[in-house]
């Protein structure tokens, strides 16, 4: 007897065979095929591959915590930012996931609620809080994605093109660009988008 499938398992199988093989691999049909179960029944709960991907994306945010957040506003922001990074560097090309979404489900929109919360909290208007918000996300967002499709040769390339080409300011910058790591880029951003 098989399992009872339910729009919950449906995305926990989805997000295994993201983890698994890449965003790339994730389609209704390997979803239906690492279930068991046939296709229609996957389209049963999720109607569409970009509601499933939706759904992903929102279990994605649900896995950051709200518990035990900073009292100090500006740092409420900045631990919720670190906690959103982590939960995408959790899946493998999560953030390739959530960036080609635009998911308005409950542990999204729960999410933004606490950042704007915590904006407004430390003086921002309400416009200053949704432009602060999306900000920090498509920079977060961009990040991640670099970082999860990172290669090795990618330096060596960016030095050769420099090189051959008539970029001085880019050259005079080009050891700042690709130096430190991306924890400590990622902090850097914070730090310039929320000193606005």
């Amino acid at each position: 007897m098989t399992k009872r499938q339910t729009a919950d398992t449906v995305v926990t199988a989805a997000l295994r065979l993201l983890d698994e093989q890449g965003l790339e691999a994730v389609t209704t049909r390997a979803v239906a095929g690492l279930l068991g179960v046939r296709m229609n029944t996957v389209l049963w709960h999720v109607k569409t591959k970009a509601r499933l991907l939706e759904l992903m994306a929102d279990a994605v945010t649900a896995e950051i915590s709200l518990d035990g957040l900073p009292g100090s506003a500006p740092e409420r922001a900045r631990e919720l930012m670190r906690r959103y990074r982590r939960a995408l560097m959790g899946h493998r090309d999560g953030a390739a996931l959530v960036a080609g979404t635009y998911a308005a489900e409950p542990a999204t929109l729960r999410f933004s609620d606490a950042v704007i919360a915590a904006l407004l909290d430390a003086g921002a208007t309400p416009r200053e809080a949704a432009w602060t918000l999306t900000a920090m996300v498509y920079f977060t967002l961009g990040l991640a994605q670099e970082e999860q499709g990172l290669d090795r040769e990618d330096e060596p390339r960016l030095r050769a093109a420099v090189a051959r080409g008539s970029y001085p300011a880019l050259r005079e910058a080009l050891d700042h660009l690709i130096d430190g790591t991306f924890d400590e880029r990622f902090e850097d951003g914070l730090n310039r988008i929320l000193a606005t």
